[in-house]
């Protein structure tokens, strides 16, 4: 037996649905049937394939998940889904423009969902990730931008960001 099967097997048995309403229903071992759950990443930006919590509508954790692909397909794809409509992190893949090379600054992005501004405060809203070329950029909304890989920029873009770094 391979190890991805003996997690397989390591996981309670349950079962995962939408209601007619479009909520996610949980249905554990014994039965229990609970309405309206929630997935939670521990860590959604740094390890957001490992450690999830289905939470159930009263704020308590129903159901703890070690890694996403342990479940099976249908599981991993409801729980993806829902996770997309709360996880709004654009990732920028081009840095276009910057207003000034001192903060506050607005800063014209490409990202994997679009063309988008955001407003940077503070140099301190640019935070790494787990090593050098991970980054979180907190815009002046609140929306959370990310910069998978700052070595995959084109080179504008990594001489306009070197200036804030």
């Amino acid at each position: 037996m391979n190890s991805t099967s003996s997690l397989l097997q390591s996981l309670p048995a349950f079962t995962l649905a939408r209601n007619p309403h479009g909520r996610l229903v949980l249905t554990l071992p014994d039965g229990t049937a609970h309405e309206g759950v929630t997935p939670v990443r521990a860590f959604p930006i740094a390890a957001p394939a490992n450690g999830l919590s289905l939470i159930g509508s009263d704020g308590h954790e129903l159901l703890w998940i070690d890694r996403l692909d342990q479940l099976e397909t249908t599981a991993r794809q409801l729980i993806e889904e829902e996770l997309e409509v709360r996880e709004f992190v654009p990732t920028i893949e081009k840095i276009v423009a910057v207003s000034s090379f001192s903060t506050p600054s607005t800063w014209q992005v490409e990202t994997d969902r679009g063309p988008a501004s955001l407003v940077l405060k503070a140099e301190e809203d640019i935070r790494r990730l787990g090593g050098r070329t991970r980054l979180l950029i907190a815009g002046g909304d609140g929306v959370q931008f990310r910069v998978k890989d700052t070595t995959a920029l084109d080179r504008h873009s990594r001489r306009l960001l070197e200036r804030f770094l």
